[in-house]
């Protein structure tokens, strides 16, 4: 991660410029899986007033914060607890995001009678498509005495079905998203 400082109206100690490349390191904890990820510090100092402005671009992520205070080693640690609040929030948001990718599938039976043409929904079960590779699946498919099996593609995160053929090869049904 590259991190830039900025000094304005103030030279800093080699004490300061060492906290604050410590305490900001601890970002790119939060930014691990992007490229390039940049995060520029701007510090200064106005009479008696101590600003911290902070900005983060990474890939589909740009936050910044701003926060001052009397003392400069403060103002440092509470922008940085802005900025981390900021990307857990993100990455929480982003995991939510993936919990609720997982589908429920609904599975019918139904009968179909001599004298009617209506179908009657005898049973229902709701099953939740676990994700494993087209492999998994035709083993799974293979050890169990099922015509068919509900999955969730661990390459493409699509829910898929794979079925047993007459001639005991494997079929597999991609909706193709």
């Amino acid at each position: 991660m590259n991190i830039a400082f900025n000094f304005k109206n103030f030279d800093p100690s080699p004490h300061l410029k060492e906290h604050a490349e410590k305490r900001f390191s601890k970002i790119e904890k939060y930014v691990q899986d992007s490229d390039q990820p940049e995060l520029q510090v701007n510090l200064s100092v106005e009479k008696f007033r101590q600003m911290a402005e902070v900005v983060l671009s990474a890939d589909n992520i740009h936050i910044s914060a701003f926060q001052e205070s009397a003392d400069m080693y403060s103002t440092i640690d509470m922008v940085l607890d802005k900025i981390q609040a900021q990307l857990i929030k993100i990455r929480d948001k982003n995991k939510s995001r993936k919990r609720r990718a997982k589908q429920q599938v609904r599975m019918d039976v139904m009968s179909f009678g001599l004298d009617t043409t209506v179908p009657t929904i005898v049973e229902t079960d709701k099953y939740e498509a676990k994700p494993m590779s087209v492999e998994e699946a035709a083993e799974q498919l293979k050890s169990r005495d099922y015509e068919f099996l509900v999955f969730q593609n661990s390459e493409t995160e699509a829910v898929n079905v794979i079925y047993r053929m007459k001639g005991g090869d494997y079929g597999i049904i991609d909706p193709g998203n």
